[in-house]
């Protein structure tokens, strides 16, 4: 069974969103790695890239599958985790504490379209 943790919100393309202020830390679910299998490559943008809610903002590369990650907000990337250059597995190893990037947002009132843990558990149980 995939971890879901509480006070995080989830898109339904499995990212999620740590919300900091203006800032939204975001990351892939566990659920996500684990139906990826070993993750052997992140694509990531570049700082100060800006995308719209639902935009590809970059991708996971696993030995059986390829996936497209999706801006949950929009806004510009302020930090990119460049420790996943060389450590791509870290997100296998560890979903929630792995983020990909940071997101100044331009709309904090799009975080309301976005699954709580009860509704995104419910949509992985599906």
């Amino acid at each position: 069974m995939s971890k879901v943790l509480e006070g995080l919100l989830y898109s339904e393309s499995h990212e999620w969103v740590k919300v900091d202020g203006d800032v939204a830390v975001i990351g892939v679910s566990d659920f996500a790695q684990e139906e990826m299998g070993d993750i052997t490559y992140v694509d990531l943008p570049d700082v100060d890239d800006e995308f719209e809610k639902g935009e590809e903002f970059g991708a996971l590369e696993s030995v059986k599958a390829a996936s497209d990650l999706y801006c949950p907000v929009s806004g510009t990337v302020i930090e990119v985790n460049e420790a996943l250059d060389d450590e791509p597995e870290k997100i296998n190893e560890d979903a929630f504490g792995s983020w990909i990037i940071k997101v100044r947002m331009s709309d904090p009132g799009e975080l309301e379209g976005l699954l709580d843990a009860a509704a995104y558990t419910k949509l992985i149980e599906k």
